[in-house]
C-alpha cells in the first residue's frame, strides 16, 4: 500500500473511531440518567450501573454501525477536502474512484469487525449485564425465567405455564391428527427439557377417540412420559425477545422452525435480510455521500454539501427500513424490498462517480 493510501486509511479510521466514541458517550450519558432512578435499590450501586452500561456498549455499536461508519468516513473525507489534501492527492495521480474505494474499504473493514463483535460477543455481554443488574436489584432476569409460552411443534401444541432453567412447570401438550382433530392431551406438573426431548413426571394422558360420532375419553396416568421435540433452549429463550435482539444464527433457526411448522416468519425475515444487506447498504450510502464531497464548491460551501450528503445517506437507510416494514404489512418479499433500492442507489452513485471522475 502506498504512503498516500495508508494516510487516507488512517485518517478515515481515526474519524470513525472518534465518531464511535462520541456516539457511545452520548448513549452512556442518557442511559446513566435513566439508571439513576434504580440506583440505591437493594444492592444496585453506581458501580453496578456503570458496569451495566459498559457491558451493553458492544450491542449499541453493533446496532448503530451504519450511521457511525457513514459519519466517520464522510467527516474524514470532508477533513481531507477542506484542508485541500484531496487536491494534492489528485495531483499525485489518485483518481476520485481510487479515493472513494479507500473509503469503501475502510467502511467494510470497520463494519466487519463490528459485526463479528455484535454476533459473537455482544449477546453474551448483554445477557451478563442484564443478569448482573437483575441480581443487584434482587429481581429475576427474564432471559432465564419466563412466565410461560405457547409453541407449535409439528402436530403438537405445547403450553408451559412457567420455566426455570430447563425445567418446565405446569405443561400441557395437545396432539392433533391430520384433520386437525384433537386425539390426545398430556398434562404434567413438571417436565425436564434437555434441548431435544421433554421428560414429564406424574403425567396424565387423555386419549380421545371418536366412534359413530361419539367421543370416548380415557385417562391414563404415567410416572414418566417422554416426548421428542424439534426446538431447543436457544429458541425458547428467544420467544420473549425482539428479532433485533437475536443473533443472526438464532434468527435462521427461528425462520426454519416457523417454516417447518407452516407459521409466518415475516418479522424474522425482515430482520435477517436487513442484516445481510447492511454492508451493501452502507456502501451505497457512502457512494451517495461522496458525490457531494467531490462536487463543486461554487454553489455552496463544502461543509453544507457534507451535511446534505450525510443527511441523504441516513435518509436512504431510513427509507430502506420503512420498505422492510411495508413489505411485512403488504405481504411482499422482504429481500426484494431491501435489495432493489440498495442496488438502484449503488448503480446510480457509481455511474455518477465514474462520470465525475472522467470530467474532474
Amino acid at each position: 500500500m502506498k504512503i498516500r493510501d495508508r494516510y487516507i486509511t488512517k485518517t478515515l479510521l481515526n474519524f470513525t473511531l472518534v465518531v464511535l466514541f462520541v456516539w457511545l458517550s452520548i448513549y452512556s450519558f442518557f442511559n446513566f440518567l435513566e439508571e439513576l432512578n434504580s440506583i440505591g435499590s437493594s444492592g444496585y450501586s453506581i458501580l453496578e450501573a456503570i458496569k451495566y452500561i459498559l457491558l451493553q456498549m458492544p450491542d449499541v455499536a453493533y446496532s448503530q454501525a451504519s450511521p457511525v461508519i457513514l459519519l466517520g468516513c464522510v467527516l474524514g473525507m470532508g477533513h481531507l477536502a477542506t484542508t485541500s489534501q484531496i487536491i494534492i492527492f489528485r495531483a499525485s495521480g489518485a483518481s476520485i474512484l481510487n479515493i472513494t474505494w479507500l473509503a469503501v474499504k475502510n467502511a467494510l473493514f470497520f463494519i466487519t469487525v463490528i459485526i463479528l463483535i455484535g454476533e459473537f460477543f455482544a449477546p453474551l455481554l448483554t445477557n451478563y449485564a442484564k443478569d448482573g443488574r437483575a441480581e443487584a436489584l434482587g429481581s429475576i432476569n427474564s432471559s432465564t425465567h419466563q412466565k410461560g409460552f405457547w409453541i407449535r411443534d409439528g402436530d403438537n401444541f405445547i403450553n408451559v405455564n412457567r420455566t426455570d432453567a430447563g425445567l418446565f412447570k405446569d405443561i400441557t401438550i395437545i396432539e392433533v391428527n391430520s384433520s386437525n382433530t384433537i386425539r390426545r392431551v398430556v398434562k404434567a406438573e413438571n417436565a425436564l427439557f434437555d434441548g431435544k426431548s421433554l421428560d414429564m413426571s406424574n403425567g396424565e394422558i387423555f386419549e380421545i377417540s371418536s366412534l359413530n360420532l361419539i367421543e370416548d375419553i380415557s385417562l391414563k396416568k404415567r410416572n414418566s412420559y417422554f416426548k421428542n421435540v424439534s426446538f431447543d433452549q436457544d429458541l425458547i429463550n428467544s420467544l420473549e425477545k425482539e428479532p433485533k435482539d437475536l443473533t443472526t444464527y438464532t434468527i435462521f433457526k427461528q425462520i426454519k422452525f416457523l417454516s417447518d411448522n407452516k407459521l409466518r416468519s415475516g418479522v424474522f425475515e425482515v430482520e435477517l435480510y436487513k442484516r445481510l444487506i447492511k454492508p451493501l447498504t452502507l456502501v451505497a450510502m457512502i457512494l451517495l455521500a461522496m458525490l457531494f464531497i467531490f462536487g463543486s464548491t461554487r454553489d455552496a460551501s463544502l461543509g453544507r454539501k457534507i451535511f446534505f450528503g450525510v443527511a441523504l445517506g441516513l435518509s436512504f437507510e431510513m427509507i430502506s427500513r420503512i420498505g422492510g416494514v411495508l413489505a411485512l404489512s403488504l405481504d411482499f418479499s422482504p429481500l426484494i424490498s431491501f435489495i432493489l433500492p440498495t442496488v438502484a442507489v449503488l448503480l446510480l452513485s457509481m455511474t455518477l462517480l465514474i462520470k465525475k471522475s472522467t470530467n474532474y
